[in-house]
């Protein structure tokens, strides 16, 4: 009874477990599926937004067109930013703090566009040309600094990039000229060698020392008077050594 007891205690954990894991996959599915649908509502709503923005840019004129205007050059220079920075960011992690930086600046511009978008509801015309330079300064400066962000990541990207480039071109280089250079490799000491006999730079060797018996023998030795000593034989007629009586 006992065996039997545990097994069923056992088996009741694992289907707590088993149940349990299932709620939390359940539950984080969900999550994700809400996730998913309010980003795509969200980038619906903007894409719409965005169109009616363009279309009202050229039928409103005023300071109402001056708001239009703002608010289209804010966001698309935040969208722009952000879309160069997650282009690089991949490979160059360096750029995670302008990141960081870039998504304080769009808290920015997001409460910048919706204090002009309640301006464009204002019907006084007179508080809306009153409020128009503060609205502007600040606009230009929230897309000054999202510029500077985006030009200089793309500089680096550049920089970066030439500088594969010239290594690159550095290495075919390199590679072509080994793959030209058909000939044997010389050692060090065979190329020294071979100069050497080209620029007839063979040095002579030792003569024989004065006073050397191979110069006696080839010039006589000296008698006492300086005189040469005259061979024992001398060359006959047949060409053999004779006597002095021969």
């Amino acid at each position: 009874m006992e065996t039997a007891g545990i097994i069923l205690l056992l088996l009741f954990v694992f289907f707590a477990v088993f149940v349990s894991l299932a709620l939390m996959a359940t539950v984080r599915t969900v999550r994700t599926v809400k996730q998913r649908f309010r980003k795509g509502t969200a980038q619906a709503r903007r894409v719409m937004e965005d169109g009616r923005l363009r279309a009202r840019r050229y039928t409103v004129v005023g300071p109402a067109g001056e708001l239009v205007r703002l608010r289209l050059e804010l966001r698309n220079s935040i969208d722009s930013t952000f879309q160069a920075l997650e282009a690089d960011g991949a490979e160059d992690a360096s750029l995670a703090e302008a990141a960081g930086l870039l998504h304080r600046l769009s808290d920015h511009a997001f409460a910048l566009d919706t204090e002009l978008k309640m301006l464009e509801q204002e019907p006084d015309r007179a508080r809306i040309a009153n409020r128009l330079p503060d609205l502007t300064a600040r606009a230009h400066s929230i897309t000054r600094s999202a510029d500077s962000l985006r030009w200089a990541a793309q500089d680096r990207a550049r920089r970066f990039a030439d500088d594969e480039l010239s290594a690159l071109t550095r290495e075919v280089d390199l590679e072509a000229g080994a793959l030209r250079h058909w000939a044997p490799v010389e050692s060090g000491e065979a190329r020294e060698a071979r100069e050497a006999r080209e620029a007839g730079e063979v040095r002579p060797g030792p003569g024989p020392a004065p006073g050397s018996g191979l110069g006696r023998r080839l010039f006589g030795a000296r008698g006492g008077d300086g005189r040469g000593v005259e061979s024992p034989g001398k060359l006959g007629p047949t060409g053999n050594f004779g006597g002095p009586g021969d």
